[in-house]
């Protein structure tokens, strides 16, 4: 799991942190300021439903220093999980689908935010975050295709729908990717799937996903 920690911890700004004892260390200069996302997931009903099974999931944490007139240390965990679905294609069996969700805090110290998604649209969460869905298969030539909107975590979600190729047996095949990215709990969630557009009924099993997901679990 690869993030540009630049991008993740530096941006705008967003709400106010409140002056725990922790941030007060943080300001003072005499430790990091220590955020941990909490994790986002699907129910386990609906992996079910969907025949995905869990790939990995990992809580990394991303250190960095930032200037706020002074040097300080920041500490953020982020979780990723990541779920994957077997599939039949021209009579071989491939790992096809694969959904990730991912969660980053959103929290922003003295103007200094650290909303990775700040000044990111879809397009660029989906550069950021490709690499969950590719495994041993790149994807390339992306292309935005349309949005829509799903019920998520009890509100309406806008999803973006990319298309882009790859290839199964050594073969070309178009790959259709779903991703949707919002802010919940004090934080960002990244919710994305990827499967063979020849497939329509991997659709409707990626939108299950993105609906049943729980923050946090």
């Amino acid at each position: 799991m690869t993030y540009s920690r630049r991008r993740l911890l530096a941006a705008g700004a967003t709400g106010t942190l409140a002056l725990t004892a922790g941030c007060l260390d943080f300001v003072r200069g005499a430790g990091p300021l220590e955020l941990e996302a909490q994790r986002v997931a699907p129910t386990d009903d609906a992996l079910a439903e969907t025949g995905y099974g869990e790939r990995e999931i990992t809580d990394q944490s991303l250190e960095e220093t930032i200037d706020v007139g002074v040097e300080r240390d920041v500490r953020a965990t982020v979780w990723t999980s990541v779920y994957a679905k077997e599939i039949e294609y021209q009579g071989h069996t491939h790992e096809g689908s694969v959904f990730a969700a991912v969660s980053i805090p959103d929290f922003s110290v003295l103007g200094y935010s650290l909303n990775p998604i700040a000044d990111m649209d879809n397009e660029d969460l989906l550069e950021e975050f490709l690499n969950e869905l590719e495994g041993d298969r790149s994807i390339e030539d992306i292309s935005h295709q349309e949005s829509f909107s799903l019920e998520i975590l009890d509100e309406s979600r806008d999803v973006d729908v990319f298309e882009g190729e790859s290839d199964l047996e050594g073969e070309p095949i178009d790959v259709e990717i779903v991703l949707s990215s919002f802010s919940h709990d004090d934080d960002i969630i990244v919710l994305l799937g990827s499967y063979p557009a020849p497939l329509a009924e991997e659709s409707a099993n990626t939108e299950v996903l993105m609906e049943s997901v729980e923050h946090p679990v």
